[in-house]
C-alpha cells in the first residue's frame, strides 16, 4: 500500500489500494467506502486523495460528510485532496469545499485557468 504520513494526518490514496478500484464514489459504492475508511477515521486523523475519483453523487457526498462527521466525534479531522476538476466543483457547489478539502489539496487546472481568466 502506497500510504503518506504527515505531521498529524494520515494521507490515503484511493488509486493506492483502499478502496482499491474505487473510481466512482456513488450510490452502491458508498457502503463500501464507509465500511473501509470509517475505522481509520475512527483511530486517527485522514486526508483522502480522489485522484482515482471520476465522478460523486448526493450518495458519495454524504459519505464524505459521514467520514468527517465520524472523524470529529473521534477527535480526529477527515478531508479530502486532489479531487477532480469535476468533483471539486461538486465540492464547490454544495459549499464542502472549504470543509473537506485539506489545507495541501492541490488546485485543480481549471480552476487556475478561471482564476487566470479572471484576472486578464
Amino acid at each position: 500500500m502506497n500510504n503518506t504520513r504527515s505531521v498529524e494526518e494520515f494521507t490515503l490514496n484511493v488509486e493506492a489500494g483502499i478502496p482499491s478500484e474505487l473510481t466512482e464514489i456513488v450510490r452502491g459504492t458508498e457502503h463500501r467506502l464507509l465500511d473501509q475508511i470509517t475505522p481509520l477515521v475512527q483511530r486517527q486523523s485522514v486526508s483522502l486523495n480522489l485522484t482515482a475519483v471520476e465522478r460523486i453523487d448526493a450518495a458519495g457526498i454524504a459519505a464524505l460528510i459521514s467520514l468527517y462527521r465520524i472523524a470529529g466525534e473521534s477527535g480526529h479531522r477527515f478531508s479530502v485532496s486532489n479531487p477532480a476538476p469535476h468533483v471539486a466543483e461538486l465540492l464547490a457547489l454544495v459549499g464542502l469545499d472549504t470543509i473537506l478539502m485539506s489545507h495541501n489539496a492541490k488546485q485543480s487546472s481549471h480552476s487556475d485557468a478561471r482564476l487566470a481568466q479572471n484576472a486578464a
